[in-house]
Order: C-alpha cells, then sequence, then structure tokens
C-alpha cells in the first residue's frame, strides 16, 4: 500500500478512535487520554518516514511527558514511522510488542446479499455495557470508553445482536467518507464459531454502504488468527502493519 493511502487510513483512524489530546513534535502525533488506557490513545505516532531531526531529544522529551502523565512511555510504529527510530528505541532497549495488521476491503466485493438491516443504537452507555459483557472486561473502564465514543465526530453505528436480553455480539462503525472503519468487534466466549462475528460485521457495513462508504478497514492483532481467518473470508486483505514498543521501566 502506497504511503498516502497509508495516510489517510491513520488519519481516520485518530478522528475515529479520538485521544483526548494530542500535541505534535514535527510530525509526531503524541495522543493522550487520561480516562482511558488503550496504547492507542496513549501513544507517540510519527507520520513522516524522513523525521529524524533531534530524535534523540524528541524520543527523551516524549518519554517524560508520559511519564508525568502516568502512561509508559509507548511508540505506535506504522510504515509512517522512520526506520532509523525504530532502530534508536530497540538499541535502547524499548521492548516490541502487540504487532497488528490493517486490513481493508472494497465493499463492492463484500456479499451484503443475506445482511441483516439492523438499526445502530443511539445509547451509548448501553452499548458499552453489552460491549463489556461480552469482552469481559472490567466495569471501571465504561466512564473512559464512554468519553472515547461520545468524542467520535464522524458518523458512527453502534451495533449489538443480543439473545434474549443478554448481549452475545458488539461492533462500532465509523463512517468517514469512502471509508468505514470498523472497531471493538468481540463475541462473548461462549457463542464464538456461531457465525455471529460475521453477522454483526455485515449489518455494520451494509450501514456503511448505505450512507456512501466505498471501502471498509479494520485493525487485528497478528496472533488473533482466528479473526484474520475470519475477515479473509469475507474479502478483507492485509494493507500494513503496526507494532508498539514500550520503553524499559526506569
Amino acid at each position: 500500500m502506497q504511503l498516502a493511502q497509508i495516510r489517510q487510513i491513520e488519519a481516520v483512524g485518530f478522528r475515529a478512535w479520538p485521544a483526548s489530546s494530542v500535541h505534535y513534535d514535527g510530525s509526531w502525533a503524541i495522543r493522550m487520554t487520561a480516562s482511558h488506557p488503550s496504547k492507542r490513545l496513549n501513544s507517540v505516532n510519527p507520520l513522516d518516514p524522513g523525521d529524524i531531526g533531534n530524535m534523540e531529544q524528541r524520543v527523551t522529551r516524549a518519554a517524560q511527558r508520559f511519564r508525568a502523565y502516568g502512561r509508559p512511555p509507548i511508540f505506535r510504529l506504522s510504515p509512517l514511522a522512520p526506520k532509523e527510530l525504530d532502530q534508536y528505541l530497540q538499541d535502547l532497549g524499548w521492548a516490541r510488542f502487540d504487532e497488528s495488521m490493517v486490513m481493508t476491503v472494497d465493499l463492492a466485493n463484500v456479499d451484503l446479499s443475506d445482511a441483516l438491516d439492523q438499526i445502530p443504537l443511539k445509547d451509548i452507555g448501553r452499548f458499552i455495557d453489552a460491549a463489556l459483557q461480552v469482552q469481559g472486561e472490567n466495569s471501571a473502564l465504561k466512564p473512559g470508553l464512554f468519553e472515547v465514543i461520545n468524542a467520535i465526530r464522524p458518523s458512527k453505528g453502534l451495533f449489538v445482536i443480543e439473545e434474549g436480553a443478554v448481549a452475545v455480539s458488539t461492533a462500532i462503525c465509523v463512517h468517514d467518507g469512502t471509508l468505514a472503519g470498523l472497531f471493538n468487534i468481540g463475541t462473548a466466549a461462549n457463542r464464538r464459531r456461531a457465525g455471529l462475528g460475521r453477522t454483526i460485521i455485515k449489518s455494520a457495513l451494509k450501514w456503511a454502504m448505505q450512507h456512501g462508504a466505498k471501502k471498509a478497514w479494520l485493525q487485528v492483532e497478528v496472533a488473533n488468527t482466528g479473526a484474520i481467518k475470519l475477515y479473509e473470508h469475507m474479502g478483507f486483505r492485509e494493507a500494513y502493519r503496526y507494532a508498539y514498543r514500550q520503553a524499559p521501566d526506569k
């Protein structure tokens, strides 16, 4: 994928999952969010492969800023990050972890003939309760998630599948221009491999397509082979990868 296309997806990704504060050091976007511990919301995101001036001082400043904020210093390194920076962080002992894949698909190539016409939820609190229940996460995350989801400015669809009164699958779809990003895709552990993930994704994509989206994208950890297999079966293909580096604890 060309750098211009990666820049486009990275930009819509920032809008789709907004940090509460963003500072720039050159082309390094420093995203910080006190209310939620997500790495994507609390990391340095370099956006120009050639921006390596005063690299050592800038890394030191960024690390100090994160520690003062009560967050571990983390860089998120996409193909837009300078290779020299990745090597420098490695030499300093910054651990590389959570390699992830960005996958895309042209919606014209997705069979949505059997997609359900699902009306997205308007109640953010109800959606978050369902998502935390489905993913087995701590309810203490609710206020932070509410702040993040409420701050999404592009059009967003909050999707939940329930069986009886029990939520079994959730997803967020953010429609931004011709692109639709999928987030927080989850299925309850006891209801996996029952087609629910495919069902909720198709509903979300149908909604996005009806609103003018032409291409969909999502992020998934490389280690999550089950999810990748599902997305590939639906037509998604790898576009690029990114990984994180975290400072040594000192």
